[in-house]
């Protein structure tokens, strides 16, 4: 299959259903209902699921763009989390759900809880479906919230893989806004892109964005259920890449970044979320640790190799 065929449609899907106008409706509380049909309805949700079980049984990097889309636009929906729960769901004969589901690891907040009708928890191999109940973070229009009373641990790898697809489709939007600003944005009668100190920053930030896009790679490439080493890469980097690739786009933008009325938060906002999701980069990077402690025959270069 020619995968722009794919993911052309999808990416259109996106952009008429999901406006900057409509993220912000959701996160004010407005209703879900409308924007999660256009996805039911489309058929997307089911892309991973077997084909035999009725979906279009692609593989996890076959999807990688499209949850890579999911993040560059802010979908303020667990999308991608159901994409994932649906397949784990349909491979265990276990029905799923019409709403939308949020997959729930008991690290902290858990990703769009807060507008998800069930969570997921459990294991790949054996997934626990329970209907949402949610408690908010407090947090100024966050759709995440805390689940408790559920053991999602054994998740954490594949919802750790979601998040660092999220964070490359999100970057690399940043990094467009970010370089199309400080190419209009005049100061001292040129553009504040032509001052080498913020070429520099943008060079950081391009790459950046591209080690999120290549982290978010690794952990696609195994599947439904990613090395444990897999998974640990692509949330590190991608992760770090989170953090810097925010603070970059805010420092060249200035004032107007935070501001609400400006679209750059709502991308840099889901930046932050997910760097922390499912386990942040000094999580993540223990976890590294561990498995190179515990895998003494081989040289640090063989481990690095995954020879």
């Amino acid at each position: 299959m020619d995968m722009s065929e794919l993911i052309d449609p999808f990416a259109r899907l996106i952009e008429d259903v999901c406006t900057p106008a409509a993220i912000r409706a959701i996160e004010q509380g407005d209703e879900t209902a409308s924007l999660w049909n256009a996805f039911v309805e489309s058929g997307f949700l089911d892309a991973l699921v077997a084909e035999d079980a009725g979906g279009a049984g692609l593989s996890l990097s076959d999807a990688a763009p499209l949850i890579a889309l999911l993040g560059r636009h802010a979908v303020p929906l667990p999308v991608a989390d159901t994409m994932i729960a649906r397949a784990l769901l349909a491979a265990a004969g276990i029905t799923a759900p019409e709403g939308p589901i949020a997959i729930a690891t008991g690290t902290g907040a858990v990703p769009f809880a807060g507008v998800a009708s069930h969570i997921l928890s459990g294991a790949p191999e054996a997934p626990v479906l329970t209907e949402a109940v949610a408690e908010a973070t407090g947090v100024h229009h966050d759709t995440d919230a805390y689940v408790a009373g559920v053991d999602g641990k054994a998740l954490r790898p594949i919802a750790a893989v979601v998040r660092a697809l999220l964070i490359s489709g999100a970057a690399g939007r940043v990094m467009e806004m970010t370089v199309a600003y400080a190419n209009e944005r005049v100061q001292f009668g040129k553009p504040i892109g032509k001052q080498q100190a913020v070429q520099q920053q943008l060079s950081l930030l391009a790459e950046q964005a591209v080690a999120a896009r290549i982290a978010g790679a690794i952990g696609a490439r195994a599947g439904l259920q990613p090395a444990l080493a897999d998974a640990a890469i692509a949330k590190h980097g991608a992760s770090l890449a989170a953090g810097q690739v925010a603070a970059i786009a805010h420092a060249v933008h200035g004032a107007i970044g935070i501001s609400e009325e400006y679209d750059l938060q709502l991308l840099t906002r889901r930046l932050h979320g997910w760097r922390l999701a499912d386990g942040s980069e000094s999580y993540w990077a223990g976890i590294l640790g561990e498995l190179r402690l515990g895998d003494a025959a081989k040289s640090s270069a063989q481990f690095i190799c995954g020879a």
